[in-house]
């Protein structure tokens, strides 16, 4: 087995919820790390003096429990190993793979002295029979594939190697941990991708919903990788699939049907829908949001790298990475501009505009307009590719993407 590097921040967050009387979940896409997470965790509970014998780890796609194919079969198997002095830590990855398991982590919780993780790769698994059964008693700890500052982390560059063009192998290749083994051979890290794409389609959700047409669903992922930091709408985007003749059967084929497809993607963690936050009115708007996807590599490998697409790779990078930092992120809304994210938490609000340079003058006014519109006094940050002694505009601070993804 590859030898696992840790992931601190999200090491820290299981520490801290450790011991605490809810069941910890951790989501994301598959071949994100989820599972590589849990066996680091296993060591530091090993490292923190808890016995091998009070942790039990299961890897349910995994033939060795292949014959837990239910909630029963699984307390039964599980309740037999617990023993009887200490506190146990139950370790279930991919627990989705077992009928209706959340009868049996409820269940472990009233009978035993447990502390329960799992993961899962996709949210159906947090639905709401589940979310009834332990409302208010589970944590969700969602992992995405490598930050820009976890890359570096995790790859070795030559001491000549520019931050500059260890960026750009990130905006290629992305961050699935994985890669790490194929070193940046293109063809090796292609056929991998290749691999989890098909089974994030596969077993995330053409095999966990019904009547799926795999040729519709291929086309819409297409049709977001290609639109990536463009407002849509589901009925935008099949009326240009129908003209397009871009279905083999665009009879029947509407809005709601591209709805409940994107809804797909985003239980599989395959994409993120962002919806459009109107700043002066101070709500939610229901026409039009954007669609991020999870890794950048996957979108390359789909559409092939194209430089002149750099500004929407860097828009779907900053996403995710706000996504990290534990941010609630919107596209805002101000009067006729548009401004790229609001970031929010429960103290802090940030405006952020991402563009691939603002050297040119036309550019940087046309950057900072939204921005300005803006009359509070919150953070407004435009975030570039340049490097410039001017760092700031009427209190709109100028700063370099690769500084700010480092930080």
């Amino acid at each position: 087995m590859a030898e696992l590097i840790a992931r601190e921040t999200y090491l820290r967050r299981l520490a801290a919820n450790k011991d605490t009387d809810v069941v910890k979940i951790i989501t994301g896409m598959r071949r994100s790390g989820k599972s590589s997470l849990l066996l680091l965790f296993y060591d530091y509970l090993l490292a923190e003096g808890v016995a091998p014998e009070n942790i039990i780890i299961m890897n349910f796609e995994s033939l060795r429990f292949g014959n837990i194919e239910d909630y029963l079969s699984l307390y039964e198997f599980v309740s037999a190993k617990i023993p009887e002095k200490g506190r146990t830590y139950l370790l279930f990855d991919e627990i989705q793979q077992v009928l209706h398991w959340e009868k049996a982590v409820e269940s472990f919780r009233l009978d035993f002295d447990v502390d329960i993780y799992i993961t899962g790769s996709n949210a159906r698994m947090l639905s709401s029979e589940f979310a009834t059964l332990l409302s208010g008693r589970y944590v969700e700890i969602e992992v995405l594939p490598l930050s820009f500052k976890e890359f570096l982390s995790f790859y070795s560059f030559e001491k000549s190697v520019s931050d500059e063009e260890k960026f750009m192998k990130y905006l290629r290749f992305g961050g699935m941990p994985v890669l790490r083994e194929y070193n940046f051979d293109e063809t090796g890290c292609n056929q991998i991708l290749e691999g989890i794409y098909s089974t994030v389609l596969l077993r995330d959700i053409m095999s966990r919903y019904d009547k799926v047409d795999g040729v519709t669903l291929k086309k819409i992922i297409l049709f977001l990788c290609s639109n990536i930091g463009s407002a849509t709408s589901p009925n935008n985007i099949a009326g240009v699939l129908v003209h397009e003749k871009d279905l083999d059967s665009p009879r029947n084929f509407a809005g709601k049907t591209v709805e409940k497809y994107i809804s797909m993607l985003n239980s599989a963690y395959l994409f993120y829908s962002v919806g459009r936050y109107d700043i002066k009115g101070r709500q939610l708007l229901k026409t039009l949001s954007k669609n991020y996807i999870a890794d950048i590599g996957l979108r390359n490998l789909l559409l092939g790298y194209r430089d002149a697409e750099r500004g929407h790779i860097l828009e779907n990078i900053v996403y995710l990475e706000l996504r990290r930092r534990g941010y609630r992120v919107y596209i805002g809304k101000a009067g006729e501009n548009e401004i790229d994210f609001v970031a929010e938490k429960t103290d802090e609000k940030i405006y952020f505009q991402v563009a691939e340079s603002i050297i040119s003058p036309e550019t940087r006014a046309r950057e900072i307009r939204p921005l300005q519109t803006v009359r509070d006094n919150y953070e407004k940050i435009i975030l570039s590719m340049d490097r410039s002694f001017i760092t700031s505009e009427n209190g709109i601070k100028f700063v370099n993407i690769i500084d700010w993804l480092s930080e």
